[in-house]
């Protein structure tokens, strides 16, 4: 058994074999064979073997032609694993004995040979291990062949393993087989992490290597609420997080009657809870779990899932599905915050080193108005058929509040002209995601008909931490104080005029900071929708004056790791300690 310690970016824990995912693409090895197959797989293992060992030759030969006898020799050595009597043997007995699939038995039996090498004293046999990656590689190229299966044509349940999923990658993954995946690099608040949320799978991201110690189909868990990963489990950790997993389903159904209840606290004050979303289906999530409404329409998925540029129709029609589902409720559509290396059709900006502080999101809109006239088109169409809102993400300056808004009024006096139905008194608002969006607060509120705060990127731009680097990801953290000040003033600018201030963040959707937030005086969450029973529970147990005592001791409060203790304190004492 080996455990890993990754970081937690979706709740939840998963049992289950590994899928492996590695630069060759999948690797997806029946496990195990029936025993009138033995010979067949007997007979493609042989056909492999020679096949391999054909290439290895052919290449020993051109290399010692070309560079010298020297070099030839790396793949003299290579020849030599395959046609050692020991490691064929132990592959046969593998089949014979056990009936494991050769893909199985090939990439178990040189990845422990691999291991061997890793530990070795002396960098050279070290490095040696590579070798041995080389030739499971070639093996399971020959075996697989076009049988080779794709991320979203899978048949049986796995967890994903990987170097990395990016967003595109991730959002294919197929809902009815995949349970949970693991990275080795990431972090929190990243698009990956957002749809694993969306999917509602436990995700670890940012483990370090660990890919080389890991089969196809060797059995995991994965806990998505320590960003725990565990190789091979010994029985008694298997039957803790079965134990565990039973807790969790069974805590579930105990907050299920929830759904049609407010989020109303004990001393009468009603909370808004509303779901985030990235695609269309996930709507029915926020519908059955009672939302007040969609606070957050991640659009970008439309461009991520496609190779080309989403129409006009695919977002009306894209819009349209949420709408029919909230039936009345209000929906609010965020324009897409994507980088240039995203989208189809957009040329790459030159000599970007940080996209995060690069052409990205409204920046990106403004400079490509077609695709951004497109997006807002379809919006303002289905907002004849219900209660949408749009926000644009990423404002940090008056300047580009007044561009956005200019487009989208001429976007408004088109349809007019072409008399297409939209309701022109939309509500039209903003993330607030970046701190000079907060020290320009007072003038942001005068401008627009609701905020949102984005914590992801407000966390990450306050702190001067990169969520996706593995190395910082530890300073990124929504309890310090830096972050705490920030949200009450944006808050606080809200209340004063009376404009209506969301938090669609992570952090609005873990229940250790809902008393603190209700407390700073937020009124609407915005969160994923397996957290609404969560938060709406909290919301129902406590009393506003409990909420404002706690909010007053943090911000007395110097750093994270004090306001985090306290808040896991006061957690226990209201009895909420289930909730994490």
């Amino acid at each position: 058994m080996q455990k890993l310690q990754g970081i937690a970016v979706s709740p939840g824990v998963a049992i289950g074999e590994a899928l492996v995912m590695d630069s060759e693409g999948f690797r997806i090895p029946r496990r195990f064979v029936s025993r009138d197959a033995v010979v067949d797989e007997l007979e493609r293992l042989d056909k492999a073997i020679a096949a391999s060992a054909a290439e290895i030759a052919h290449h020993r030969e051109r290399v010692a032609a070309e560079l010298g006898e020297k070099y030839g020799a790396i793949f003299e050595a290579h020849l030599q694993i395959l046609q050692d009597a020991p490691f064929r043997n132990e592959l046969d007995e593998m089949i014979r004995q056990r009936h494991y699939s050769p893909e199985y038995a090939v990439s178990h039996t040189l990845r422990r040979y691999a291991q061997v090498f890793q530990r070795a004293e002396t960098s050279y046999l070290a490095e040696r291990a590579t070798d041995i990656f080389d030739i499971e590689k070639r093996l399971l190229r020959h075996l697989l062949g076009r049988r080779r299966e794709g991320i979203a044509h899978l048949t049986s349940p796995v967890l994903v393993l990987a170097h990395n999923l990016t967003p595109s990658e991730t959002s294919s993954l197929d809902r009815n087989f995949v349970r949970g995946f693991v990275t080795e690099i990431g972090g929190p608040g990243s698009h990956t992490a957002i749809v694993a949320e969306a999917l509602e799978i436990p995700a670890v991201v940012g483990t370090g290597p660990f890919l080389t110690e890991v089969s196809g189909g060797d059995l995991v868990i994965i806990d998505g609420d320590k960003g725990l990963v565990i190789l091979q489990p010994d029985e008694e950790t298997l039957a803790l997080y079965r134990h565990e997993a039973e807790a969790i389903r069974s805590l579930a159904a105990k907050l299920e009657p929830l759904r049609d209840l407010p989020a109303e606290t004990r001393d009468g004050v009603r909370i808004q809870v509303l779901g985030n979303i990235e695609f269309p289906y996930e709507v029915d999530h926020c519908f059955d779990r009672g939302a007040d409404g969609v606070g957050l329409y991640r659009t970008e998925f439309l461009y991520l899932g496609s190779e080309v540029e989403p129409t006009e129709e695919v977002h009306f029609q894209a819009y349209s599905q949420v709408l029919r589902v909230m039936a009345g409720k209000p929906v609010v559509i965020r324009t897409f915050d994507l980088g240039a290396d995203k989208l189809p059709n957009v040329p790459r900006p030159d000599n970007e080193n940080n996209p995060c502080l690069g052409l990205r999101s409204i920046r990106l809109a403004l400079r490509n108005l077609p695709l951004f006239r497109t997006q807002l088109r379809a919006a303002l169409r289905a907002s004849a058929l219900g209660p949408i809102e749009i926000m644009f993400p990423l404002i940090s300056t008056l300047l580009e509040l007044r561009q956005a808004k200019m487009v989208l009024a001429d976007v408004m006096e088109d349809l007019q002209e072409h008399r297409v139905a939209f309701n022109r008194d939309l509500p039209v608002g903003m993330m607030v995601e970046t701190p000079a969006a907060v020290l320009m607060i007072d003038r942001f509120v005068e401008a627009v008909d609701f905020l949102s705060l984005g914590t992801n990127d407000l966390i990450q731009y306050t702190l001067a931490v990169d969520r996706s680097n593995r190395d910082v990801v530890g300073l990124y953290n929504p309890a310090d104080p830096a972050v705490l000040r920030l949200i009450a003033m944006a808050i606080q600018a809200a209340d004063r005029k009376s404009v209506p201030i969301n938090m669609c963040g992570q952090m609005s959707g873990n229940p250790l900071y809902t008393m603190l937030l209700l407390g700073m005086g937020l009124r609407h969450f915005s969160v994923t929708p397996s957290a609404i029973p969560e938060i709406k529970h909290v919301c129902r147990s406590v009393t506003l004056a409990e909420c404002q005592a706690i909010a007053e001791r943090v911000m007395l409060m110097e750093n994270a790791r004090d306001v985090k203790s306290y808040l896991k304190e006061e957690t226990k004492k209201h009895k909420l300690g289930g909730m994490q």
